[in-house]
C-alpha cells in the first residue's frame, strides 16, 4: 500500500514492506529506483515480493522520487542532490534509523550525494550497486554548457514530440531489448505495461529529461573515495553502458575499478545485463542476502 509524505511543499510517495512481527534488531532496506521513461518504485517489485516470500526479516522502504510515479512532479530540472536531500529528509523523518541502500543503474550519484549528507548522522549503515554506471562518467563533470543545451532542447517542442515517441510501446520494447535486458525475451508484458502506464502522465517527462541532459554525471570521485560503508557491487555478466563514453570495458573491468575505488567493497558478477532486480530477481535477491550475513 503506498504512503505519502511532504517533502518542502511537495508530496512524495513510498511503500513498505514491514519486518517479521516481533523482530526489531533487523536493518532496513531502502531503495532507490532507476530514472527513465515510465521508471519508478514499481521497478523494485519483482525484488520486494520475493524478498517477502523468501522470508527474510529486513523491512523494505521503497519511495518514489521527486518527478517519478506517485509522487509530485514539478516541471523542474533534477540533479543527484536534490534527490538525495528528499531521501535524507525521508530518512530522519520516516525510517529513523540506519538502513542498507540498494541503488538501482546510474542513480549511483544520488547514493553518494547522500552519503555526503548523511555524514553527521551515520543513517548509511552499508550500500549494494545494481549495475552501476561505468566510473569514468562519474569522475568527470560534463559541460555545465552542454547540460544546459540539452535541456534546453528536452525542454522544447521537439523534446516534448520525442517524449511521445519515447513512451510508445515500440520504442520501450526496442530500447529495453538493445539497451537494458540481456534476454530479450525477458522484455515481458509485465515490463512494458508498467512502462506505459507509467509514462502516461506527461509531467513524468522532467525527470527523465534531467537524467538525459546529463545532471548526474558530476566529478564524484573525491566524494566516492569517501565513502567509508561496506559495499557492494553488482554487475551483471552482459553489462553494457547507454552513455556515450570514450572507453569500452568488459564487466570484469567495471566491477574492478570500483572495487580499487571504493575503501571497503566486494564485488559479484551475476547474469543479466543492466536491470538485474527485474531480470535475474532470484540470483540478485540471493546475493543481497548473502552480503548481509557479512555486515551484521
Amino acid at each position: 500500500m503506498t504512503e505519502f509524505y511532504t517533502w518542502k511543499e511537495y508530496r512524495c510517495a513510498y511503500e513498505l514492506y514491514p519486518q517479521k512481527q516481533g523482530d526489531t534488531t533487523s536493518i532496513p532496506l531502502l531503495l532507490i529506483h532507476p530514472i527513465g521513461v515510465g521508471l519508478s518504485k514499481i521497478f523494485w517489485h519483482r525484488f520486494c515480493s520475493l524478498w517477502q516470500e523468501e522470508n527474510f526479516p529486513n523491512p523494505i522502504y521503497n519511495p518514489d522520487l521527486l518527478g517519478c510515479g506517485e509522487s509530485d512532479m514539478p516541471s523542474v530540472a533534477y540533479y543527484p542532490v536534490d534527490w538525495a536531500e528528499q531521501l535524507q529528509y525521508f530518512l530522519e523523518t520516516i525510517v529513523q534509523k540506519p538502513v542498507i541502500l540498494i541503488v538501482q543503474g546510474a542513480l549511483f550519484p544520488v547514493a553518494v550525494s547522500l552519503v555526503k549528507l548523511q555524514q553527521k548522522s551515520n543513517l548509511i549503515h552499508s550500500l549494494i550497486l545494481s549495475g552501476p554506471p561505468q566510473l569514468d562518467l562519474i569522475q568527470k563533470a560534463a559541460s555545465p554548457v552542454q547540460n544546459k543545451l540539452r535541456w534546453n532542447l528536452f525542454y522544447s517542442p521537439i523534446g516534448k514530440a520525442f517524449y511521445i515517441y519515447a513512451r510508445s510501446r515500440k520504442f520501450l520494447d526496442s530500447f529495453s531489448k538493445k539497451q537494458l535486458f540481456a534476454d530479450p525475451n525477458q522484455v515481458d508484458e509485465e515490463w512494458l505495461d508498467t512502462l506505459e502506464k507509467g509514462a502516461k502522465n506527461p509531467q513524468s517527462q522532467y525527470a527523465v529529461f534531467s537524467f538525459l541532459a546529463g545532471f548526474w554525471r558530476q566529478d564524484f570521485s573525491q566524494a566516492i573515495a569517501q565513502i567509508n560503508q561496506p559495499t557492494l557491487v553488482l554487475v551483471g555478466s552482459q553489462a553494457s553502458t547507454i552513455s556515450k563514453t570514450d572507453k569500452t570495458e568488459i564487466p570484469e573491468q567495471r566491477m574492478n575499478t570500483y572495487l580499487k575505488s571504493l575503501p571497503q567493497a566486494k564485488g559479484n558478477q551475476i547474469s543479466g545485463r543492466n536491470v538485474l532486480p527485474y531480470e535475474s530477481t532470484g540470483e540478485f535477491v540471493q546475493a543481497v542476502s548473502e552480503f548481509l550475513l557479512t555486515i551484521n
